[in-house]
């Protein structure tokens, strides 16, 4: 078997998330070792075994003995999602770059050397895949194609394939930021808002699935723009929900206090002129005040919520792992 090359100082780390994947890991193990060795790359491969209930794992713990040194392993206990898999595989990364691909062989390993290459000197914090030639079924390019269209809208990074796998980052990237949830597809958007401006895009191959199935379905185009809403709120007002919360209920309030205190004043003058005044609880724009500043109130007291949240949680990426090599 062809040894991968591994020494202490380590130039590449390659996060692998994995999900019943037993079948492919010895053929992308044995690609990876091939590329990184004809091209004198020092490499540690990180495989996350995020819950498999097929024989990953014993598949993971045979290549970390074959590849001895160059191949680390950590299996969750149960399925957590891709993002957990990357946080803890970013923890562990020793690289000076750290590169994520997908377990399936749809990623090419012979990616690897351009991608490290301009992130090390053309001085990219961020290198994402661009799947230009899919081999997906049309059912899923189309949602894909309206799902990267609105993100770019959105947050105004010029990328054509968010969801790819396949991304090459410094190291300091991954150290700086925290994924969780289904925020894998955002990385760039999360390293952008934590200063990483320089994101760049490669064409990468796609190639057909070998083996098993996809792990995900249509449904992921719905969860794409639920999660793409919540990156968005995240990174702006995370650390800092009264500045949303707060503004948007304080301007509520005041507006329902202008509708109350116009029929007051309205009342007010026709008595003193001796018009005819109708009860100010007879108005409809009564109640729509008097909705509009309770609802104002309640946004005032979640951003106050969400800001003693925001400033004593602690244990949003905190999983339970069953073993680790």
């Amino acid at each position: 078997m062809q040894q991968i090359y591994f020494s202490k100082t380590v130039d590449i780390s390659i996060v692998i998330p994995l999900y019943n994947e037993a079948e492919s890991l010895p053929e992308l193990m044995a690609w990876i070792a091939r590329v990184v060795d004809e091209h004198q790359l020092s490499c540690e491969v990180i495989m996350v075994d995020d819950g498999s209930t097929d024989s990953s794992w014993s598949v993971v713990r045979q290549l970390s003995q074959a590849y001895s040194g160059a191949v680390r392993g950590i299996r969750f206990q149960h399925n957590y999602g891709k993002s957990a898999a990357l946080y803890c595989g970013f923890e562990l990364a020793q690289g000076q770059v750290v590169i994520t691909m997908d377990a399936d062989l749809q990623d090419s390993p012979d990616e690897i050397p351009e991608l490290y290459r301009m992130v090390v000197e053309d001085g990219y914090d961020v290198v994402s895949g661009w799947k230009k030639k899919r081999y997906d079924p049309l059912g899923k390019r189309l949602p894909s194609k309206l799902f990267n269209a609105t993100s770019r809208g959105i947050t105004g990074i010029r990328l054509h394939d968010f969801n790819c796998g396949l991304k090459a980052y410094k190291k300091k990237v991954v150290k700086s930021i925290e994924v969780f949830g289904d925020m894998h597809r955002y990385i760039p958007v999360l390293a952008k808002q934590a200063g990483f401006k320089k994101i760049g895009e490669k064409v990468v191959q796609h190639r057909a699935r070998k083996y098993g199935e996809s792990k995900f379905g249509w449904e992921r185009l719905i969860t794409g723009f639920l999660d793409m809403l919540s990156v968005i709120f995240l990174t702006k007002f995370g650390k800092k929900p009264m500045h949303f919360f707060g503004v948007l209920g304080t301007l509520m309030f005041l507006i329902g206090l202008a509708m109350a205190i116009y029929l007051g004043a309205n009342k007010i003058y026709r008595l003193n002129n001796n018009l005819p005044a109708n009860l100010i609880t007879n108005s409809p724009y009564f109640y729509i005040g008097l909705t509009v500043m309770i609802m104002g109130t309640l946004l005032f007291l979640a951003g106050y919520l969400g800001e003693l949240i925001a400033r004593n949680s602690g244990d949003r990426n905190q999983y339970l792992i069953e073993d680790k090599i």
